[in-house]
């Protein structure tokens, strides 16, 4: 069982590490991280993706390079990424074979901007270390960051063997749950060693130990955070799909970054069979927005409806207006100055609509079953126009409304 929290950790971690244009932990604000699942080896593909999560929100993206095809490709992802205007860091995911791909392939190397290893899989006994030493050893020479990255699913089973052992033969009563969660914190704080015995400095590491439990993840991290000044990259393992995934990604990380836990984040969402990989990104942006702790994009508050809003009006206003601020936010944040603070209220009927409407920027309060059809606007808190007509009809001119606010009411950009 995860211990209760006691004073706040540090909402950043002391050290900083710099991957590519993005700084992490040392007092920057929390980074969202998101992954491909297309065949690293096409490039032309996964630049694509790379480039919608970055557009998305996505502050890092990290593709798995696992055979030779992939590494290969790895210079033209990032350079259509940068023909594109995509300056987000590309990260290279290794296991098992890392320390060959990364010393057969320097152009790979040279490519990512970070490496992430999983000290689980690089090998057994004294082949590990030798293997770990290698990834560090060109990342060295490359001047690269590390992600030091624990997993629950492929932890080093020497360890876990002879701590279950420890716990048996000195009758310790310990849970396996227990046991295992320190096995976790105790792989990467020794790989953390290894790597600084290696020749890496501090602020080239971030450490990460992702389970797919919620409870398991707040213990360990709540531990790991009391025993290194590293930053740590914070997710479930695998989260799940829809809103399962949702949900306990949102309840195990919401309390540790509140808690000033975490420096990157990922919400690991198992999309449906051909469904958007931008909605981990958008998860990731929403949780981190929802706790007051970055803004990425403006926020649509809506009514979740009842027995006094028989239409489906407002419901779909408010999913076409936050479309059409997701199509438009890509170029909004290169033209303006603040606008992901700008607040939305799609109300459906009178009970919540008009106060609602009055505390966001732009608020819309639709009638309800038997209400007269009429939709006042907001503004700033003040009323601004009544609209009637068609659903077509409202949702142009509210879109209109929003647009002009945008413009008029934020800096270009210089």
């Amino acid at each position: 069982m995860s211990e209760p929290a006691t004073s706040p950790v540090r909402l950043h971690r002391t050290i900083g590490v710099r991957v590519g244009r993005v700084q992490v932990g040392g007092g920057a604000p929390v980074v969202v991280q998101s992954m491909t699942m297309t065949d690293t080896a096409n490039a032309e593909a996964t630049a694509r993706q790379c480039i919608e999560l970055a557009e998305a929100g996505s502050e890092m993206v990290r593709v798995t390079v696992n055979v030779p095809e992939a590494a290969a490709a790895i210079p033209e992802i990032k350079q259509r990424m940068l023909d594109a205007g995509v300056t987000a860091p590309l990260i290279g995911d290794f296991h098992y074979n890392g320390h060959l791909l990364l010393t057969r392939d320097p152009a790979c190397a040279a490519a990512l901007d970070k490496y992430r290893i999983n000290p689980g899989n690089v090998g057994t006994g004294s082949r590990r270390d030798e293997r770990f030493t290698t990834i560090c050893k060109v990342a060295m020479e490359h001047a690269k960051p590390v992600r030091i990255g624990v997993n629950g699913g492929s932890l080093n089973q020497e360890l876990v063997v002879a701590r279950m052992q420890d716990n048996t033969d000195r009758q310790l009563g310990r849970s396996s749950e227990d046991i295992l969660n320190e096995c976790m914190v105790i792989s990467a704080l020794e790989s953390t060693e290894l790597a600084l015995e290696t020749g890496l400095r501090k602020d080239q590491i971030i450490i990460s130990c992702k389970v797919s439990r919620p409870r398991d993840l707040i213990a360990i991290y709540r531990d790991l955070a009391r025993k290194t000044d590293q930053p740590l990259h914070l997710g479930l393992t695998e989260a799940g799909m829809g809103q399962k995934g949702l949900v306990w990604s949102a309840s195990s990380m919401g309390i540790l970054l509140n808690e000033g836990i975490g420096d990157t984040i990922r919400v690991s969402l198992t999309p449906k069979p051909g469904g958007d990989r931008r909605e981990e990104v958008y998860a990731a942006c929403e949780l981190l927005q929802a706790l007051g702790l970055r803004s990425f994009s403006p926020s649509v508050t809506a009514c979740p409806g009842c027995g006094r809003t028989t239409s489906s009006t407002f419901q779909e206003l408010a999913e076409r207006t936050q479309d059409y601020i997701r199509q438009q936010m890509p170029q909004w944040k290169k033209q303006y100055e603040g606008v992901e603070t700008l607040t939305l209220a799609v109300m459906g009927c009178v009970v919540n609509g008009p106060g609602e409407s009055k505390a966001a920027n732009i608020g819309i309060s639709l009638p309800g079953t038997g209400e007269a059809p009429n939709c006042p606007v907001y503004i700033d808190g003040e009323h601004f126009t009544t609209m009637r007509g068609t659903y077509d009809e409202l949702a142009e001119g509210f879109r209109e409304l929003l647009d002009n606010y945008v413009e008029t009411h934020y800096s270009p950009r210089s």
